[in-house]
């Protein structure tokens, strides 16, 4: 690499200049239409776990951009889960009566090419302001039916330690708040974050769960994995988050190696996600019946504790339900791993 290459990676030109663009690729009218509407970040830790000579590295093809991002479906939607219509104040989603999203900042470490909320991440996005997260404190506070607070964004990991714990401890202080949940890429995309000075600020007097959000086995460098480590070693409970995406993960054979991966570095893998109809990525998209064949598929192969659940945020803010394979038949027979039918009394 260039010496005086970035350690993140922001435009087409510094792609090309690392090889992860052809020249004629970055010089090309469309997808310079791209990198100027969806933000471009990949960081040297994503990097070092691409493998140039595969043209279709399941790691390059979540963060590199493709011409194909400014073809948009009818059916796709800048807010494809439907947040804006659940957020009573700035940086708030109040979706489920008993959880809220907050969201501290919208910049991220890096930036997914499937991202739901590419519309409205990237280095512009700036962090809540002070006044700004008073507020959405003051309406936690006045909101007694939520119990659990989710810090997302953006990714809230980029924020500075001192910041960090300023908020989680805001929250921590609030009587009817009984833990808080963390979703963050930064443990594997920028793993030199993860410093002592931010596990002291994760480190409070309720649980602080992290789920970390990884598509491939690959992602797991060893400076990845340690900074998981470092998290578990401190008592912060880990859960994974997968977006299920076509060509990079969409075996059987991928997501077991995923799965198997996060469960030997103590993350509980918790969701797999049906990907979210944003625009311009009906290109990484499944559809739900492969989606369930994935998960039929790892039934009797795969441990339960390293089995994810299989789920769809309904477009337009509807909420999120389990769209797995169904076992019971409606003539009274359930099937095995194997696909074989027993019959079964319900008395």
């Amino acid at each position: 690499m260039d010496g005086n290459q970035p350690r993140t990676l922001r435009s087409l030109a510094d792609l090309a200049r690392e090889g992860l663009l052809a020249a004629d690729a970055a010089a090309d009218p469309a997808l310079a239409e791209v990198a100027a509407r969806y933000a471009i970040a990949i960081t040297q830790d994503v990097r070092d776990t691409i493998d140039r000579s595969d043209a279709a590295d399941p790691v390059a093809r979540q963060y590199v951009p493709d011409a194909r991002e400014r073809e948009t479906h009818d059916d796709e939607n800048a807010d494809p889960i439907g947040d804006d219509a659940h957020s009573p104040v700035k940086g708030i989603v109040h979706r489920y009566k008993d959880r809220a999203l907050l969201k501290p900042t919208h910049a991220c470490a890096v930036y997914c090419r499937f991202c739901f909320r590419r519309e409205m991440v990237g280095p512009g996005g700036a962090a809540l302001d002070a006044a700004e997260t008073q507020a959405a404190l003051a309406y936690i506070r006045a909101t007694p039916a939520i119990r659990e607070v989710i810090l997302t964004g953006g990714d809230p990991l980029v924020l500075s330690p001192r910041r960090m714990g300023e908020l989680l401890g805001a929250l921590a202080a609030i009587d009817h708040v009984d833990w808080l949940r963390i979703h963050s890429r930064v443990p594997v995309a920028d793993p030199a974050r993860v410093t002592d000075a931010l596990v002291a600020a994760l480190k409070q007097p309720k649980a602080v769960w992290l789920a970390v959000h990884a598509n491939h086995a690959n992602e797991f460098s060893p400076a990845a994995i340690a900074a998981c480590a470092k998290l578990a070693d401190a008592g912060i409970p880990l859960i994974g988050q997968t977006v299920l995406l076509k060509g990079i993960n969409d075996t059987p054979e991928g997501l077991e190696t995923l799965f198997r991966t996060m469960t030997k570095h103590r993350i509980k893998p918790y969701y797999l996600h049906h990907a979210d109809k944003a625009p311009g990525t009906a290109h990484l998209r499944t559809d739900l019946a492969t989606g369930q064949t994935l998960m039929r598929g790892l039934r009797g192969r795969l441990s339960g504790l390293a089995q994810p659940v299989y789920v769809l945020d309904i477009p337009g803010g509807a909420g999120k339900v389990p769209v797995g394979p169904t076992y019971l038949g409606a003539d009274g027979t359930v099937a095995d791993p194997a696909g074989r039918r027993h019959a079964y009394r319900d008395d």
